[in-house]
């Protein structure tokens, strides 16, 4: 078989790689004082679908993610599990990096706080916010949440307790600690998040959360503790060594402190995009950028913050027993399988409900019945002809799928995929291939080879593995149905 690939979009995409931008993208650091659960899944594989998205237009990307390994509820899990804290942090950090290599996470750098290079550069960037004159100590009075490892305030609290832990009641501490002068950036953090046209503009998304961001702003900014002064496992402040620098001021700096560290990485800072989860889009929407500016930083571009997965209705707790894993989804639908699932299901500006009886059903109607039949159906009839035929990128369908991925909306940049799926499946059944032969056989199966590798690039950032095998299928000397289905209808 001949086959000649002529894409409009390849072209663009060549144009592109000839003057191309960085783009650096991260997740959160997560902290280890437990096992991956589907939230720290969702967030690592959007970062993953973006970051897959932009080396395929030409950027220069670098995907960072890592994990939080300080603080007070560090110390207390390791404690319980009978093991020192640097032991007990290399487990659930292997555990990460096992779970996200298994899922085809293509992140460029895992980065951990306790590595010394993080730990001298943090020591670095407090010093000079404290020579700065922003930092100075007092005595502090309130409520703090152990879950959060976070100072609560008034506005903090649901019916007297942290909304993320309702099952531990915040402990009331009082001990003298070290300040931030955040209540000084007060009128500088309305202009970083509300004036597009300022040059440290910070764009939030979705529109709802940058609203309860805003509103929160509004309310009044308030110093804040930054370091503990009965908390061992953390690094020490440089000037008074019988205080660690609070748990959450350490773990933010990482996006810029890997920036500082290693090699040819500098040209990427200030950071494109943060996705983080909405427990803790404030630290990110506010008290990040406040202490770049404070330093003198530039501050990062984007934050995208998204939603949470919730079974049947409900928060997913052990004791109700509707958690779904990443194991539970993995052993169910495979790797390509549950890509395909947290993309489609994402919860971007609301919760998202699944349970995995839906998820099955989705598996089964988009999957082994939707692309994976389709594949096969098409690849059987191509091995009775010889098709020439051209790949034309279709340039207007890019351009709303590039618009929805730009806006985080996932699900309906693979919506677009799968009417595509649907209107090729719809198209097979009505020209009914398996009556004809010959020249015209050749002629009906043109438009779904052409269309399916079309499917195959778009579904690169998604399902990279799929991709790849679709494409091996319908660009071989002779196309062959692959002997077993992609996606095996689950049962």
């Amino acid at each position: 078989m001949n086959f000649l690939i002529l894409s409009n979009f390849s072209l663009f995409c060549y144009i592109i790689g000839l003057v191309s931008k960085k783009f650096y993208i991260s997740t959160p650091i997560y902290y280890v004082n437990d096992k991956p659960h589907i939230g720290h899944l969702c967030t690592t594989l959007a970062a993953d679908v973006l970051a897959r998205h932009h080396r395929l237009i030409g950027d220069d990307v670098f995907f960072l993610t890592g994990t939080d390994e300080h603080g007070a509820k560090i110390a207390k899990a390791a404690e319980e599990n009978k093991k020192t804290p640097a032991d007990y942090c290399d487990q659930l950090a292997k555990d990460f990096e096992q779970n996200w290599k298994k899922l085809n996470l293509s992140y460029d750098f895992f980065i951990r706080t306790t590595d010394p290079r993080h730990k001298k550069a943090v020591s670095e960037f407090i010093q000079n916010i404290y020579d700065n004159g922003d930092i100075y100590k007092a005595k502090y009075e309130g409520l703090y949440c152990i879950g959060c490892e976070k100072f609560l305030t008034d506005s903090d609290l649901v019916d007297g307790r942290c909304p993320y832990h309702s099952n531990q009641k915040p402990q009331k501490q009082s001990e003298e600690n070290y300040f931030f002068r955040l209540s000084k950036y007060q009128e500088k953090i309305e202009k970083v998040l509300m004036d597009p046209k300022y040059e440290n503009y910070y764009e939030i998304f979705p529109e709802n959360k940058k609203r309860e961001i805003l509103n929160k702003v509004k309310e009044g900014l308030r110093d804040i503790s930054i370091s503990r002064a009965n908390v061992d496992w953390g690094i020490p402040i440089p000037w008074d060594k019988k205080q660690t620098i609070y748990v959450w001021f350490d773990a933010l700096l990482n996006y810029y402190t890997v920036t500082r560290f290693l090699k040819n990485k500098k040209k990427f800072w200030p950071a494109d995009l943060h996705i983080v989860g909405k427990e803790i889009s404030w630290f990110h929407a506010v008290i990040w950028p406040v202490m770049l500016l404070a330093a003198g930083e530039k501050i990062p571009k984007k934050l995208f913050v998204h939603s949470f997965y919730i079974s049947g209705g409900q928060k997913m707790s052990k004791s109700l027993g509707n958690v779904i894993s990443p194991k539970d989804l993995t052993s169910n639908f495979g790797l390509e399988g549950t890509r395909y699932l947290i993309a489609s299901t994402f919860p971007g500006a609301d919760d998202s409900d699944i349970t995995m009886e839906f998820l099955k059903e989705k598996y089964n109607a988009d999957l082994a019945n939707g692309l994976g039949n389709l594949v096969q159906r098409v690849s059987k009839l191509c091995e009775k002809v010889d098709i020439k035929y051209n790949f034309h990128k279709n340039y207007n369908n890019y351009k709303n799928y590039d618009l929805f991925l730009k806006n985080y909306k996932f699900n309906e940049a693979l919506g677009l995929v799968w009417k595509k799926v649907s209107e090729l499946d719809k198209y097979v059944n009505d020209t009914k291939p398996w009556k004809k032969k010959g020249i015209e056989l050749e002629k009906i199966l043109q438009k779904p080879v052409n269309e399916i590798l079309e499917i195959s690039f778009l579904l690169k950032p998604f399902l990279p593995e799929t991709a790849e095998k679709i494409e091996k299928i319908f660009t071989a000397n002779q196309i062959k149905a692959p002997k077993n289905p992609l996606f095996p209808r689950f049962k």
